[in-house]
Parts: structure tokens; sequence; C-alpha cells
């Protein structure tokens, strides 16, 4: 049987597809390998968000089509650059054989079959579709954490953003297939879980007519196996009292909240089309800060938006210093096509941009080492990932810091540890992101 090789870029939403992919082709009787030189049908799961990426996509899609001189039969583009320019590969790359969308990859032992019957294979436009069954996945993870998507799409139409034009409408899994699916995970050997979507805040408001992250929360803590709880991407304006009070409730929820507030700005969040006020945010934080006084929180910043005045500018930036997050990654602005914000008038200059971007990077390493250097002495949960060879420590990340994200903890132990293992680490020493420490005897 022919062996698939697949390369996923992008978020962790569309890692998650990749994973189902490689799931299904597995089921399937394809072998999966990591060298692309090894495989006979090679899949390139892209990412069209911004310039950046598509640019990465395209690179990668021309490298691994190299591979087609040699061993490889079968080069399939899916994901977010195929769903939105699948004309413009099918004209312009032929070294592609089938172009997969957003909504169609559960199809994609089919379409091989159909690839390898000489069709040139065009499978985009569904991706308002959710894949109803309960389906296999190959985990790209470490095998003590998992992504759990809980719903695709978009309605909130920021105007800067070109996902709604890729991903669809938004659209909720049930709350019983996303329970299975937590369990199945935790069979497995998952501890974290962490859950994904668009908006995660707005989860089950198609499907129950409410926002019903609280629900579901609900029930994924009954998943016992399931140590860690970790929810990304919400969406200020929709983070309720309910949903607070119940991420305070359990243990098991990571006190962590990823909540991309994109500007402080009052015009600039309008023009965005954000639903909501720096006043608002202000207070929805001193709400969570309040029910959950450990409370991580995590946001995205972007600069440099058209119209984006030093006055606004400087706004942002006494909005970042006066809420202190905990972690903040700052992105300049990107003007994607067909996207209302690209016509906008008074676009920025790059270097104005950048300049935006080092000066907001650099009050947030102050606020980020004075808030790590408030940790000494305190003892943290740590997950721990790995032995760094080098500084002769282990390592690992505690409930405050999500994978590939944030920074990690360092620790001495006197016992062995594997990767996995949740050991508690007493800080002894802060730098701006990472943090080092000695584990406690268990």
């Amino acid at each position: 049987m022919y062996n698939i090789g697949l390369v996923s870029l992008g978020c962790a939403k569309n890692q998650t597809d990749a994973e189902i992919m490689l799931g299904i082709l597995s089921e399937d009787g394809y072998g999966i390998t990591n060298d692309p030189s090894e495989a006979d049908i090679i899949i390139v799961n892209t990412c069209g968000f911004i310039e950046s990426a598509k640019r990465e996509s395209i690179d990668v899609i021309l490298e691994m089509a190299q591979y087609k001189e040699d061993r490889c039969k079968l080069l399939i583009v899916s994901g977010c650059l195929a769903e939105r320019y699948s004309d413009e590969i099918k004209t312009e790359l032929p070294e592609v054989d089938a172009i997969v969308g957003t909504g169609d990859y559960d199809k994609i032992a089919q379409i091989i079959k159909d690839a390898f019957n000489g069709e040139k294979i065009v499978i985009c436009g569904h991706k308002d579709r959710t894949p109803q069954e309960r389906l296999p996945r190959i985990l790209s993870t470490p095998p003590y954490t998992a992504y759990l998507k809980i719903a695709d799409g978009c309605d909130n139409n920021c105007t800067y953003c070109a996902i709604p034009m890729i991903r669809g409408h938004f659209r909720s899994r049930k709350i019983e297939d996303i329970v299975a699916e937590a369990h199945t995970l935790a069979e497995n050997g998952v501890k974290e879980i962490i859950l994904i979507a668009q908006d995660t805040s707005r989860y089950g408001k198609d499907l129950y007519g409410e926002n019903s992250l609280d629900k579901l929360l609900e029930e994924l803590v009954k998943v016992e196996e399931i140590e860690w709880i970790r929810v990304h991407y919400f969406y200020p304006e929709a983070i309720t009292d309910s949903l607070i009070d119940t991420m305070a409730k359990y243990d098991k929820i990571c006190n962590y909240i990823d909540m991309p507030v994109q500007h402080g700005n009052n015009y600039i969040l309008r023009r965005m089309a954000r639903r909501t006020t720096q006043e608002e945010m202000l207070e929805k934080i001193e709400k969570i800060r309040k029910k959950m006084p450990d409370c991580v929180i995590r946001t995205s910043i972007i600069v440099g938006f058209p119209d984006e005045s030093d006055e606004c500018f400087n706004d942002l930036y006494e909005f970042v210093r006066k809420v202190r997050f905990d972690r903040m990654g700052v992105f300049t602005y990107s003007q994607e096509e067909d996207t209302p914000a690209a016509s906008f008038p008074n676009q920025i200059d790059e270097e104005i941009k950048n300049e935006r971007l080092d000066k907001l990077m650099r009050l947030q390493q102050k606020i980020s080492l004075e808030l790590n250097k408030a940790k000494l002495g305190q003892t943290m949960e740590v997950l721990a990932e790995g032995y760094d060879a080098d500084s002769f420590l282990f390592y690992g990340r505690s409930r405050g810091d999500s994978i590939d994200v944030d920074g990690r903890i360092y620790f001495a132990a006197e016992e062995e540890v594997s990767p996995g293992d949740i050991v508690k680490v007493k800080i002894l020493d802060a730098d701006e992101y990472d943090l080092t420490g000695q584990a406690e005897v268990r």
C-alpha cells in the first residue's frame, strides 16, 4: 500500500483537520511517513490567513512538488489556501493533482482514489459543511496533549479578516459528539485537551440558541482521565458571567483566558468591526481577575490598522500598560484582498507598523518580567515535556502556558521525570518568558 506524507501549516484548527485526514487514510490501509522522500502521496494542508502564510504555503507546495521527480505519484493541496484560491492553484500549479477545500477533508480517501484514475480533482466550495460522523485521528501533538475542535467558521466578520470567506459560517459540534471524542482521547493517554474554534466563546449559539461553552465545560470535566482543560480564542464580549463562574468552579479547567482583543482604541475597534469597547474590555478583565485571581490572560494585538494615528496607537499603548496582559503577541496589519479593510484609506507605512510593534513588545517584555518575578517562591503544577541536555534540566508547562505559544518552566528533579508527568515545581528564578525551579519529591 502507498505511503502518505503530510505537511500541515497554520493554526491548530488546521492541524486537527490534518490529523483527521491521517486517521482516515491510516484506517484505509495507507502507511504514514514523516519523510517526503519516502511518500508516494504528499498532502500539503495549507494556511491562507495572511500574506506571509500564503507565501509559505506556496513555497512548501513547490518544495514538495520536487519529489514528483522521484517517488511521489500524487501531490494534493488542502486547507485554507486551497479553499480560497482553488482556481489559481489549478491554473498556475500544474504539479498539483487534487485540490481539497476546508469542508471536504473527510473525503480524502475517495479523492486519492479518483486522482489515481487520472482525474484532476477540485473539491471546494463546501466550507459551510461540518462532517457529522465521528472521525478517526492520528495526533501530531505529544501523546499527553490534544486539540479538540468544538466549532468551525466565524460570523464576526471583522473587516481585516478573511476567515468567513475561507471557513464559512460559525457551526458548532454537538456537546455529545465533543464529549465522546474527549473520552476517546483520554482512553489513548491524553491528559490535557485544548478546546479550539474561531470563536470558542460563542460555542453552541447556533445549535442551542445561546452561548453554551459553560454547559460544554460542565460535561467535559466529567471525563475522569483528563486532568487539564484549556480553552483558546475567546472573544471578550461573549465571555458571560456564567462562563467565568464555571471556569472558576472546577480545578480541572485551567484559569487561562486566550482572548485576542486586537486593539484598545475605540475608533480602531469600530473600524475593525469589533463588537466591544476599551471600557467594556477593562470591565470584563476586572471581572475575570476578581473571580480567578491567578488567571493568565493571553492576547494578540494588531498594529498599523488603516488610519491608526499616533493618538490611536498611544491609546492602545496605555491600554496594554494598564491591563498588564500575562502573554501578548503583536502583529502588523496585513492588507488582505477581498476584505473591507483592504480598501480603507490611510494605509499605514510598513516602517511605522514595525516601530509600533517594537514599542509594544518592549513594554510587554517589561510587564512579563515583572509578572514572572512575582512568581518566585511559588509552587506550580508543571506538565513535563522533555529534558534539555544543554542546561541539564527538565522542562514543561504550567496551567498558565499553552503548547507552542507560551513560555517554559525549566526544573531540576531528584527523581526521573517522563513526558506527560504532572509534577510540582518551586519557582526559583525568572526571565521575561521562562521560569526555573526545583521539582518536589513525589
